[in-house]
């Protein structure tokens, strides 16, 4: 019987996951990106309703409670409005309830930006990032590809996403083996992109899918050419999600009227909103693209390793 006091991260595994960082501080260096550390508790948290915060014992107070990181990104962006240039992090991050075999509670996530970048910029980042380490792992990938939301749609179940009604959606839902009760638009975009489109993607090349839905928007700008989508993409590999990133929102009354309305959906299970981040961003938050990206994912996609919980020396099960 598996001792679950003992890691089931093997050794050379553990020298990659040293690799892999040694790597990546090598590109950033090389961008003269600064390594920065924020904190790991709170006294905001993260309002979106997707993501579940683990709450702990107040660390000031003038709050009955704090928050456990879900990403390093609200302080990160308070050091961009403080001046300090291109930074990033790789720091350790919470999210309850998400266990799986591409999950765990507790993870690794890389997440830097650049100044004076607009996504395309940043996506091209990212390639150059990724290549590298593909390269320094001896993984192939042929060529990347950049499709829009409305694209992938369009071209995996041949679905206009701007003309079919929500009544349509949820039937196309069912025909692909949703069952439940009847979804939102979103809801019902979500699970067709996860159970159809994602893993559709071309496995050998590096895939960007690019503006989301205005409703999907999180911290992402708008797009001013087409308000219906927003300035926010991710990138996929081997049928893996590796990166969120976003055209970064720098009006900080908007910023608070998105953390308000995530609140409302919220209901009885209310966030604390991170004051500090809306004053600082009032001051003034500069132009910028940002992207957050799974360390632990990644390295499975760069050791062609199928469980999360082989390349974590502990995971949540024998924590």
């Amino acid at each position: 019987m598996l001792d679950l006091s003992l890691s089931q991260c093997s050794l050379h595994v553990l020298k990659q996951r040293a690799f892999l960082l040694q790597k990546i501080r090598h590109y950033f260096e090389s961008q003269d990106v600064l390594e920065v550390e924020t904190p790991i508790l709170s006294s905001a948290g993260n309002t979106d309703i997707h993501i579940e915060n683990f709450t702990s014992q107040a660390i000031n107070r003038d709050f009955d409670k704090s928050y456990l990181r879900t990403s390093p990104e609200f302080p990160l962006k308070r050091l961009l409005c403080s001046g300090v240039g291109d930074v990033f992090e790789i720091a350790k991050v919470f999210r309850r309830g998400e266990i799986s075999r591409t999950h765990n509670i507790e993870f690794t996530l890389l997440e830097w930006y650049r100044l004076g970048f607009n996504y395309q910029q940043l996506i091209e980042d990212v390639e150059a990032l990724l290549y590298s380490l593909f390269n320094a792992f001896k993984v192939a990938c042929e060529t990347s590809q950049s499709l829009t939301f409305f694209q992938s749609f369009q071209s995996a179940l041949a679905i206009n996403i701007e003309e079919i009604s929500l009544e349509e959606l949820n039937q196309v839902c069912i025909k692909n083996a949703y069952s439940g009760s009847v979804l939102s638009k979103d809801e019902a975009l979500d699970y067709l992109f996860a159970t159809q489109i994602q893993p559709q993607l071309d496995k050998n090349c590096l895939t960007f899918i690019t503006h989301y839905p205005a409703s999907q928007a999180a911290l992402s700008q708008i797009d001013s050419d087409n308000p219906q989508y927003s300035l926010r993409f991710e990138v996929f590999f081997q049928g893996h999600e590796l990166g969120n990133g976003y055209q970064e929102l720098t009006d900080g009354n908007e910023l608070l009227q998105r953390f308000e309305e995530d609140n409302v959906q919220r209901k009885d299970n209310t966030i604390g909103i991170d004051e500090n981040l809306i004053n600082a961003m009032n001051v003034g938050m500069p132009e910028c693209s940002g992207i957050a990206v799974g360390i632990d994912r990644l390295l499975m996609v760069l050791m062609g390793i199928g469980e999360i919980s082989e390349v974590l020396s502990f995971n949540a099960s024998n924590s």
